[in-house]
């Protein structure tokens, strides 16, 4: 028999009754039950039930175990009374009985329990986190990334891609985040840089004339830590191909990310039909260039009915210029409770408030108002069939614009009885940000955000330049390296009119894919940059080697790449993307298992020729 083990804790049934087996694994439970002991024991493949009583030889031995003992031990496979048979495990018929036991290692007392649901501090989680990964949901999510991790490679080597890998250690290149610098022991005073993508050498493969690239990559950056962001280290399905137009690389990815979607996303519908949203339409829509697609709400631009208008802030704020106004429809949410709570969100949120708007049955309030009789009057009138019922407008600013900009407004919008909605303005880029917070919160609230769906969406036609509004400048909004729409052509113009062959696939709120169409031609390159202020020195410079390549035959080429650790984090339906990550630094960028970052030894910094500044 092996040395540890005959089967493992999930491998046993009812046919191996009667059979002397040998099992290894971590005491995960024990039931004294009157000098009778159940322990289930746990591998990373399932369950086994233990039982030991005096009769066995080994009754000392196991009396003395605790939890999460890692052990072996040998027994006689028995079956369950049928009274006793847990179906939800597949061991769940039989149970062995402990004849011998070797202790393989011993547990100090626990700093987290492996069994049970209790909720533990972040920290200590992760300054344990090898006892933190035993725990069945955290087993579950690093068994669904590896899987899925496994799938995306056979689907990417069925569509005819090859996997290379880039370097590790390389030159640094603003790609939008910090990088982490390496010193040089062999060149003093130089520094290497871990690869914040492997951007640079997927287009050379291109220039190399292998066509189709993709890699599994680790790539770092040294970024402020959110929920769905680590701040060192991350993984993406990172790939390129040759002689493409956008159409190519939607058409290619789509079929990857669908498939992985539908095989791991427990039954939840997946969307085959991915919309193509520009840039600004998505701000305008859903104020995210990642929008919640199952959310059915869509802001609109109302600033026709308030230009003019009784309500001075807004009728004010249109006469400047670059302003508008937009209503959140907000279907269901006709209540001035919900209003209120809404308003106090835009509070929280640094606002003063959120106008609104919303419809209800007339009331005699209203009635006795508009007849100039007294409620009582209305009331029986009302009662009576006298007065015509219907819908009328309350809150705020419908009192300040009218009965008749109030109609337009709920028209425009599709709105009725028991339905509200609720307005922002000013410049769109201070506002849209709030307004699609405050949309997914009103999806959520009111019950219209659809759950039990991925809804996948590509966001395109991403402008290439911004203008700083203070100095006047014009710099790289997205990805320098993008194809300008229209070529060199489109760079005659005004920058800001100058859209870029890049894309992102936003899914139920999170960015999952970004991509371009690359710039490969180093006239149109230099032009590109020229615009933003970077000479042709600079570009030289900084990023040379591609530069370089492209001036002996690059083919036009294009790519993206997907957030491996994302994608889990979805279909693990965790918020936290430290759930899906085997040993993620905590929010601090700290691992607190290994003690990094750590002070460098003298001898070490010595050899690099280097001396730490304390700082005051």
């Amino acid at each position: 028999m092996h040395a540890y083990r005959s089967q493992t804790c999930a491998d046993l049934t009812k046919a191996n009754v009667g059979e002397t087996v040998r099992l290894s694994g971590w005491v995960h439970r024990i039931r004294d039950h009157g000098g009778v002991l159940f322990i289930d024991l746990r591998d990373t493949y399932g369950m086994t039930q233990l039982i030991c009583d005096p009769d066995s030889p080994a009754f000392a031995e196991v009396e003395k175990l605790r939890s999460e003992w890692c052990v072996r031990i040998d027994g006689d496979v028995k079956a369950r009374d049928e009274s006793l048979v847990n179906p939800k495990l597949p061991t769940g018929e039989i149970e062995v009985f402990v004849r011998d036991i070797e202790v393989l290692g011993s547990a100090a007392e626990l700093p987290l329990m492996v069994f049970g649901d209790q909720e533990y501090p972040e920290e200590t989680r992760l300054r344990y986190r090898y006892l933190d990964l035993r725990r069945e949901k955290m087993q579950a999510n690093m068994h669904l990334r590896s899987d899925m991790v496994s799938s995306i490679r056979r689907r990417m080597w069925d569509k005819g891609f090859r996997e290379y890998q880039t370097p590790i250690i390389t030159a640094s290149s603003p790609e939008g985040a910090r990088d982490f610098l390496v010193p040089s022991r062999l060149h003093p005073g130089k520094f290497y840089a871990l690869p914040q993508a492997p951007q640079q050498f997927k287009q050379l493969i291109m220039v190399s004339g292998f066509d189709k690239y993709f890699q599994i990559a680790p790539c770092f950056r040294d970024e402020d830590p959110r929920a769905d962001r680590s701040p060192t280290d991350f993984y993406q399905l990172d790939l390129e191909m040759s002689f493409v137009e956008q159409q190519d690389v939607f058409d290619t990815i789509q079929p990857v990310m669908q498939g992985v979607f539908e095989e791991f996303g427990g039954g939840k519908k997946v969307d085959t039909d991915w919309p193509q949203i520009s840039y600004r339409d998505a701000a305008k829509w859903y104020g995210s260039d990642k929008p919640d697609l199952r959310n059915p709400i869509k802001m609109q631009d109302c600033s026709e009915h308030f230009a003019g208008s009784g309500f001075a802030i807004f009728a004010k704020l249109l006469e400047q210029e670059g302003t508008e106004v937009r209503a959140i429809p907000a279907p269901t949410g006709g209540s001035r409770k919900f209003c209120d709570r809404m308003n106090a969100f835009a509070q929280k949120e640094g606002l003063p408030g959120m106008g609104y708007i919303f419809w209800r049955d007339k009331t005699a309030d209203s009635v006795a108002q508009e007849l100039g009789i007294t409620v009582k009057e209305a009331q029986a009138k009302m009662k009576a069939g006298e007065v015509e019922g219907g819908m009328e407008a309350a809150g705020p600013l419908a009192k300040n614009i009218g009965p008749e900009r109030t109609e337009a407004i709920r028209e425009q919008l599709g709105l009725g009885v028991g339905d509200a909605a609720f307005f922002l303005g000013g410049k769109p880029k201070q506002f849209e940000a709030v307004a699609g917070r405050a949309r997914n919160v009103i999806g959520e609230e009111l019950g219209l955000t659809d759950k039990d769906r991925f809804a996948f969406c590509w966001i395109v036609d991403f402008p290439i330049y911004e203008k700083d509004e203070e100095s006047g400048k014009i710099d790289f909004e997205h990805n320098p390296f993008s194809m300008p729409q229209g070529g060199m052509e489109a760079l005659q113009g005004d920058p800001l009119d100058v859209l870029g062959y890049q894309y992102d696939l936003a899914c139920n709120g999170y960015e999952l894919v970004s991509g371009a169409i690359r710039n490969h031609k180093p006239e149109i390159m230099f032009k590109a940059f020229e615009i933003a202020g970077y000479g042709k020195e600079e570009v030289e410079k900084r990023f040379g080697g591609m530069v370089n390549a492209f001036q002996y035959g690059a083919p036009p080429h294009g790519g993206c790449a997907a957030g491996i650790d994302r994608m889990v984090m979805l279909l693990a339906e965790e918020e936290n993307i430290r759930e899906v990550i085997m040993f993620p630094m905590n929010q601090r960028a700290e691992d607190l298992m290994m003690n990094a970052p750590n002070e460098p030894l003298a001898e070490q910094l010595m050899e690099l020729n280097l001396r730490v500044i304390p700082q005051d």
